[in-house]
């Protein structure tokens, strides 16, 4: 086919393809039949057979290049490269008219115009590009195979016409009035977001790439078009926006009333994005709105969280943390913040009540469990229990816990502890008015929250070890199941050792019903009768935290039982020896002497006493003090105790002085004591039994004396097992290693560390290396 020959077939195909394609771009209606038979002229001019072999492609920008190609095949490619030349020139044209016809609008008048003429195009190319598939498929297709990077595929082709012709002279006036009408939207008034809708998706239809990648894909979406002339305008000019609206918001209102106008404006515009932007740019707007209105603006919201946690408004507390964590890292030193709250009101809270609360352990640790209950609420609530801010609240309770004005006032931290123990104590007695009124399990969990914020947990320890051991010992205890209830948890929160002798105490007790049922068959056995009605514990001593009892004469009625005991129990365990614990035991007496008897409850020293007036009705203190072998200083306060009871008399002590507050060095040697034979009483049953107050000191004062000492031992053991395990180690880090260890149940000091190291260099548990002096060796 000659040159000419090919051109006029080009144009006469041209020609029955031009009224369609006018048809199209006019958004005229086109039936069925019409639509195929354009797509029937397409194809059967591409699959001409042409046998010339050069022929220029051009399109009306300029020379597209010179093409040789020898085959039918390669014949095919230049007629489809010349149809594609008419197509592209048609749009062009077509294009810069629409183009003038717009150029002089502004605002929505051109939104509309744009907007308007871009959704017929975008329908119209849509339909040309199917009616010129087989171009698509087969020239398009082998051209940009064969390196060919400016051919596209019609429709794109279309796109990227427009994008040179209307868009690049249109796009400044387009993306102003769509933010000008954002602007609007932000001042609360009412605008057409359909036409921002259809400018956004134009902008995102118009953004495409070349694939470089080995797919058949020839282009890839791409949004560099809406980025780069329209998102990063619009986050510009939501910075400027948001800028001044947060400083002159926060002149004439509240920073809670700012937060509500924050929390209203992100939801604005994240339903701006959903509505008409392109979703990419929802990270990037929310990020500047943050960074502007919350981030900006921090040290105010700072502020703000104190005086919302002063006002325990915990729903503002909480829209301020729900703000506040949206910025990177700005909850630290809001958590700062909420611990620092909790330790001053923790602190003035136990301040106004520690002058009762010194003594008065219900009042200290419940004012620590209300305080706690009171915060975790705060925690829960306005930050949904978020681990940071649960930390900060033990980090704060931890804190003023272990110092406080009780701590202080009694001049040791460990006063926590042992006030935690009292009122386990009080809680666990008999007749104790929360077992009757309260879920004691409720209590105890409450008691274990505290326990797990105190230091020095061997100081709770033992104050509990001491104080079980006298409920065990005199039967107060109000519930056996309570005790294991209580010492299970323990065991759970410290482990198996820090409960090992609380366990043991239990077991003795169990023993010990079985060796009393055991003596009374010897007694039969052996036709033992001059004995008392009478009961024994035997405890093991490296279990129970007793010290042995003062010497003294055990009374004659006594004698015989506690030697039959004693020779029964000897010939059962060959080798053990019985230490009595005098000052732990107990007894009942009958009197005689008055016309109504009664029954006295005393301890054995008070027994001691009060039968030595079955021999004599009057006794001096000296005398007493010989028959009895006991030291006066506990005698004088035995005998204080009864005299106020009204069942001994001095006659050296008046009632007025009765009434003072008497003390047992008041009573001196000389003075006589006689029975009170004219005592009377309304109650048949006395308890006289009460706990000496200088025995009670005495035992709170051997408790934190030995306190250091056994840290001193653990401390070494806890050396020794490290360096035991690894062989050798630098001071520093040793001394790092036994504070971890020991941190559970106190933290050591880092000089009493220091001397522990020396004592063990000193038993030659360890020695320093002669080449390095700050290295440690284990010595096996």
């Amino acid at each position: 086919m000659s040159n000419a020959n090919r051109h006029v077939k080009l144009d006469e195909v041209w020609e029955k393809l031009l009224d369609g394609i006018n048809h199209v771009y006019r958004f005229q209606s086109m039936k069925k039949p019409a639509y195929i038979l354009l797509y029937t002229h397409v194809y059967n001019y591409c699959i001409s057979s042409p046998n010339q072999v050069k022929t220029p492609i051009t399109s009306s920008k300029g020379n597209l290049g010179d093409l040789n190609r020898n085959s039918t095949q390669q014949g095919a490619h230049i007629v489809g490269g010349e149809l594609y030349n008419k197509l592209k020139n048609y749009l062009t044209d077509y294009l810069e008219d629409i183009c003038q016809s717009g150029s002089d609008l502004q605002g929505e008048d051109v939104l509309r115009f744009y907007t308007t003429r871009w959704d017929k195009y975008q329908f119209s190319s849509k339909v040309m590009n199917d009616f010129c598939s087989y171009i698509n498929r087969h020239w398009v297709h082998r051209e940009y195979n064969s390196g060919r990077k400016d051919i596209y595929d019609i429709y794109t082709m279309a796109m990227e016409t427009w994008r040179n012709v209307v868009f690049q002279p249109l796009y400044k006036h387009v993306t102003q009035a769509c933010l000008d009408l954002i602007k609007s939207e932000r001042n609360n008034e009412i605008i057409n977001t359909r036409i921002i809708s259809g400018v956004i998706q134009s902008y995102v239809a118009l953004g495409f790439t070349e694939d470089t990648s080995n797919s058949n894909q020839m282009i890839l979406p791409s949004l560099d078009i809406y980025k780069d002339f329209f998102e990063i305008q619009f986050l510009q000019d939501t910075e400027q926006f948001y800028q001044l609206e947060a400083a002159t918001f926060l002149v004439h209102n509240s920073v809670t009333e700012y937060l509500r106008k924050v929390a209203q404006r992100l939801d604005e515009e994240v339903h701006r994005v959903q509505s008409y932007l392109h979703s990419s740019t929802l990270p990037a707007l929310v990020k500047k709105v943050e960074e502007v209105m919350i981030r900006d603006q921090l040290e105010a919201i700072y502020t703000e969280a104190k005086n919302l946690l002063r006002d325990e408004r915990h729903q503002d507390l909480a829209l301020l943390f729900k703000l506040v964590s949206r910025v990177p890292n700005a909850t630290l030193d809001l958590k700062r913040i909420v611990e620092n709250h909790v330790y001053e009101i923790g602190f003035q809270t136990i301040e106004r009540v520690h002058a009762t609360a010194i003594n008065d352990p219900k009042i200290y640790i419940e004012t620590i469990i209300d305080i706690h209950k009171k915060f975790l609420a705060l925690v829960q609530d306005a930050f949904g229990g978020e681990q940071g801010f649960t930390a900060a609240l033990d980090k704060a309770c931890g804190k003023f816990i272990n110092n406080n004005l009780v701590t202080q006032t009694a001049g040791s931290t460990t006063k926590s502890p042992e006030l935690l123990a009292r009122y386990c104590d009080a809680l666990l007695r008999k007749g104790s008015k929360a077992v009757e009124e309260t879920d004691l399990e409720e209590k105890f969990n409450e008691i274990m929250i505290v326990f797990n914020y105190v230091e020095d947990k061997d100081v709770y320890q033992k104050f509990y070890g001491k104080m079980l051991a006298k409920r065990l010992v005199g039967q107060l205890s109000a519930s056996d199941d309570y005790e294991e209830s209580m010492i299970s948890k323990l065991k759970q929160a410290c482990g198996f050792e820090y409960t090992s002798k609380l366990q043991r105490m239990f077991q003795d007790i169990g023993v010990s019903k079985t060796l009393i049922t055991e003596y009374e068959k010897y007694c039969e056995t052996n036709h033992i009768s001059n004995k008392v009605d009478f009961s024994v514990m035997v405890l093991s001593s490296n279990s129970w935290p007793f010290s042995t009892s003062p010497a003294f004469a055990l009374p004659l009625e006594l004698k015989s039982t506690f030697d039959s005991f004693t020779d029964f129990y000897t010939h059962r365990h060959n080798g053990r020896k019985l230490t009595w614990l005098h000052q732990h035991s107990k007894g009942e007496l009958q009197t005689y002497f008055t016309s109504q008897k009664y029954t006295l409850q005393v301890s054995t020293y008070q027994m001691a006493v009060l039968l030595q007036f079955n021999r004599a009705v009057t006794w001096t203190v000296e005398r007493l003090q010989e028959k009895i072998e006991i030291k006066l200083e506990l005698l004088s306060q035995i005998l204080l105790g009864l005299i106020k009871s009204k069942l001994l008399v001095c006659s050296e002590i008046s009632e007025d002085e009765l009434d003072e507050d008497l003390k047992e060095s008041d009573i001196k040697a000389t003075y006589s004591i006689r029975l009170a034979t004219e005592f009377k009483s309304r109650k048949l049953r006395l308890n006289l039994n009460v706990p000496l107050k200088s025995v009670e000191q005495k035992d709170i004062e051997g408790v934190h004396r030995t306190i250091d000492e056994d840290r001193k031992m653990v401390i070494q053991a806890a050396i020794v097992r490290i360096m035991k395990a690894r062989q050798t180690s630098k001071h520093a880090l040793l001394m790092q290693e036994v504070i971890q260890q020991l941190n559970s149940r106190f933290r050591p000091k880092i000089p009493v560390i220091k001397k522990c190291i020396d004592i063990l260099i000193e038993k030659e548990y360890l020695e320093r290396q002669s080449n390095e002096k700050d290295v440690l060796r284990y010595l096996a």
